[in-house]
């Protein structure tokens, strides 16, 4: 039996929440941004870091065709295409901005007339349940969705809590109206992805159940409770599986109608009811990843009632809370739009992973009880460490230290004892390359934000650059490399593993472990070992210790590097640029080189075989919507050029943001793409996390004010700002001249203030 929820829904009074004057900053979240194209992301409702993301799939196409990939599904990562015409249902599990998926669970979709168990097609919509919609009727706020579905003439309106998806349906006349339930559909979806599925009819307004999935998480369950505000007159299911060989024995009953324990691999069901013009039929769906149950508990907790306004108005109160974390000051609506969006997509995740009691299913699969933390999932580490968990360490230290603590937690409960590359929904599905999470554990380390056992985690950070088995660590420890022949992405894993190993030294010498010290600050010189100074790059070397001799410097594709070429991964050395600008040939060459990168053409068949680079995301040869360059145009600080820096900062922000459907040059990948706005934006971003130094830029901003966790603020000023004043002529911190090109995160969390004087001319 479940414990009492001991975590109660907090609703702030409705006259706090959803303010929608001028001074409120919710109205200048663009939801939409980055949902055609590359971006990626999605337009529904959600709260900052929530369970649920309720939001419209335009379809469903398969993973899988012909045997083969389907490289089509790649735009559907998130669901929904800006592009498409129809709407197949709403689902309550999305990821944000990533380049591969999973999710889509339990789809929803509101009918009238003849019941259709099948979606149709896009270009036939009215053969099925989907239906046509035009974005004249959609509208899409931060925590709340609205569209007109145009075959049917009904409103869809959804908002959500933490672990709550909550839908209002308006009928337009009397008719026959149905709910679809939809537990086929999936997002990145093949025949055999769905495990099994359960429904249970508790009476004629509750129904719960489960879904096991095997996907990108490989065991994957997800279980939920749904009501709703008035009672169905008839149900039923419909199952599209393939003819079982053995079934047992529930022939015995009419299965598919008014029967109410549904099961199987490939079900749709269907709830039924008579409308009148201008009847609402809402719906709450909670899930949990622990049972129905829990399920239950969360929908009781955090949705007690049926008032659809005051769900969203809590929900957009919780977004104007995080956004008030640093507001800014800027003439350009366009620039507040960019901005706070991007902060809109920095909080979706990670995601919620625990009941509203702290219960949850951990890696071994077992029921576990969060001690102390909130526990998280959706780590996207590959992306995320770069500036996303740096900026929660900053803005969000509370969360991001609960984030760690799920992690250790996640490593304790592996059977492989490692931690987290790519964990979802207890799964790690080991996607990109890295052992990223140490990078997230010693910056939380060293920037003292650690209400944890750092020691027992850096043992947990050792024991995973150990594993010898894992992805070519026993090459790199062996030899100081992972050689070509025995591992396709050899050169990129190299850096990576070479980065990952100076974060774990720089977290032992905190902590005062010299010996571990001394062994991983030896290893985080390994990117040297892979640079071919012949030829000014890295390059893949053999088991022989001999360079490749095939090899093409600007392919992305079959060259040793993880979706990127060498002209990007040869600066992939964020925590040593001062020995990686002297190793190729000092400021002198270097300035030229980095140069050419920006402003060199990148033709389309050196990356046309990688699915993740897209002409939207390229500057020259500078690919930006790839998350290993987000440090490259601050190099120039190194070089002894930061008037470069500046200009190619402000370059970026302009070419690759935009407050429009296409207006992420790259994936998002769960906020790092937005991170790394925020931090140039405000004038510094965090070249090496697991330092303590954020390199300076070019602010493009007008001003800013952080409000810090601590309770102390910290003030962005810029003297003479302006679009064509990307120079930076001197920086004073707090009143006083600056001269070094970094701040630290002492520095700021002490509070106070940092000037940029800004000029036209460098």
């Amino acid at each position: 039996m479940r414990k009492t929820a001991f975590l109660l829904y907090c609703c702030l009074p409705l006259a706090a929440l959803a303010q929608q004057s001028e001074a409120s900053l919710v109205p200048y979240v663009k939801p939409i941004i980055g949902t055609q194209k590359m971006g990626h992301t999605f337009p529904g409702a959600t709260v900052p870091f929530g369970s649920v993301q309720l939001s419209p799939d335009t379809d469903t196409i398969p993973y899988e065709m012909n045997g083969h990939y389907n490289g089509d599904v790649y735009k559907y990562c998130a669901g929904y295409q800006y592009d498409d015409k129809t709407i197949v249902g709403f689902s309550h599990t999305h990821f944000s901005g990533t380049g591969h998926s999973d999710l889509g669970d339990f789809l929803i979709m509101p009918t009238t007339g003849p019941l259709q168990m099948n979606p149709g097609t896009a270009d036939n919509p009215a053969s099925g349940f989907r239906s046509a919609y035009s974005h004249t009727t959609e509208v899409a706020e931060a925590d709340y969705y609205k569209v007109k579905l145009d075959d049917n003439d009904i409103t869809a309106e959804l908002t959500a809590t933490t672990r709550v998806g909550f839908h209002q349906y308006t009928f337009p006349k009397a008719n026959d109206a149905h709910i679809i339930l939809d537990l086929m559909s999936g997002i990145y979806n093949y025949p055999d992805k769905n495990v099994w599925t359960v429904v249970r009819v508790v009476n004629d307004t509750l129904v719960t159940g489960y879904r096991q999935t095997n996907g990108w998480g490989r065991n994957r369950t997800v279980y939920f409770a749904m009501t709703f505000s008035r009672p169905f007159k008839t149900y039923g299911c419909k199952n599209f599986s393939k003819r079982e060989v053995y079934h047992g024995f529930w022939g015995k009953f009419d299965q598919n109608n008014n029967f109410p324990d549904m099961a199987g691999t490939q079900l749709r069901t269907h709830f039924d009811f008579a409308t009148q013009a201008g009847d609402k039929i809402k719906i709450k769906f909670a899930i949990s990843p622990v049972s129905q149950d829990g399920a239950l508990l969360n929908l009781r907790t955090e949705t007690p009632g049926w008032d659809f306004d005051q769900v969203k108005a809590n929900g957009q109160a919780q977004w104007e809370k995080e956004l008030r974390k640093i507001t800014i000051t800027s003439k350009s609506r366009e620039e507040k739009e960019n901005f706070y969006t991007a902060m809109y997509h920095a909080f979706i995740n990670p995601t919620v992973y625990m009941d509203v009691d702290g219960q949850y299913k951990g890696l071994d699969q077992q029921v576990h009880q969060a001690q102390g933390f909130t526990n998280y999932t959706t780590f996207s580490l590959w992306d995320t460490h770069r500036a996303l968990h740096p900026f929660f360490n900053l803005i969000q230290p509370k969360r991001n230290a609960d984030m760690v603590q799920s992690m250790l937690a996640h490593y304790d409960q592996s059977v492989l004892h490692m931690l987290p590359v790519w964990a979802h929904y207890a799964n790690d599905n080991w996607c990109m390359s890295g052992y990223h999470s140490v990078s997230v554990i010693a910056d939380a380390v060293i920037k003292g934000n650690a209400p944890f056992d750092a020691n027992r985690a850096l043992e947990a950070c050792i024991a995973t650059s150990t594993h010898r088995s894992y992805d070519g660590i026993g090459d790199y420890m062996d030899h100081g490399y992972i050689a070509a022949d025995h591992n396709g992405v050899s050169v990129s894993t190299t850096l990576e593993y070479a980065y990952d190993d100076w974060c774990i030294a720089q977290m032992a010498k905190k902590l005062g472990r010299n010996d571990v010290y001394e062994t991983y600050i030896k290893r985080s010189q390994n990117y040297k070992n892979v640079y071919d100074a012949s030829i000014g790059y890295m390059r893949p070397r053999l088991a022989d210790g001999t360079f490749r001799q095939d090899f093409d410097l600007l392919k992305t594709d079959g060259q040793g590097f993880i979706e990127g070429n060498t002209w990007n991964f040869s600066l992939y050395v964020p925590h040593d640029p001062a020995t990686l600008i002297a190793m190729m040939g000092g400021p002198k060459k270097f300035v030229p080189h980095l140069d050419s990168l920006f402003t060199m053409h990148l033709p389309d068949k050196f990356f046309e075989e990688t699915e993740d680079i897209t002409r939207d995301g390229i500057i020259g040869n500078y690919v930006h919507g790839n998350e290993p360059s987000h440090h490259v145009a601050y190099l120039y600080n190194w070089a002894g050029y930061p008037w470069k820096t500046q200009e190619r900062i402000r370059m970026i922000l302009k070419k690759m943001y935009a407050p429009r459907p296409d207006g992420l040059g790259g994936n998002d990948d769960c906020g790092q793409m937005s991170a790394w706005y925020i931090f140039s934006s405000l004038g510094f971003y965090p070249v090496a996390p697991g330092n303590d130094q954020y390199s300076l830029g070019s602010p493009a901003v007008d001003g800013a004010t952080l409000q810090l966790e601590n309770g102390k603020t910290f003030t962005v000023e810029v003297k003479n700002p302006g679009d064509k004043n990307v120079y930076v002529q001197k920086v004073w911190l707090n009143g006083k001249p600056l001269d070094r090109l970094y701040i630290t995160h002492e520095e700021i969390m002490q509070g106070g203030s940092i000037t940029f004087f800004m000029s036209s001319k460098h």
